[in-house]
């Protein structure tokens, strides 16, 4: 398996989608397709950032002996956690979470007026 195949298989099986790959390099999604597609060169800086994100290390992707777990989003390495997924996509994510409990929240008390008003 080549190198970018290799990047998009243990991006993918991380749960990671190329946009949020793209915010770890600080580049857009597209560009960040074409690097894992192979079409433009990914530099030394780029391959550590792209390793921690995922929690191996640069010669594991490059194909060295990389083992990508079997289940999504649990880091495959020794450092099980959260401490190779960068912050903003934690903060991001919580973010996210506090909004749809939020919404929930709104929804239940719409749901309880709306039978209150049909029980009068």
């Amino acid at each position: 398996m080549e190198t970018h195949e290799r990047l998009k298989k243990l991006r993918k099986q991380l749960g990671f989608s190329q946009v949020q790959m793209g915010k770890i390099l600080g580049t857009d999604a597209s560009n960040y397709s074409r690097k894992e597609r192979g079409e433009v060169k990914i530099y030394h800086d780029e391959w550590e950032k792209l390793a921690r994100a995922l929690g191996v290390s640069p010669g594991d992707i490059r194909g060295h002996g990389v083992k990508p777990s079997s289940h999504p989003g649990i880091i495959p390495s020794d450092h099980m956690g959260y401490a190779n997924i960068p912050t903003f996509i934690l903060e991001t994510q919580k973010k996210y979470i506090e909004k749809l409990e939020q919404e929930n929240r709104d929804l239940i008390e719409e749901n309880n007026k709306l039978k209150n008003s049909e029980a009068s």
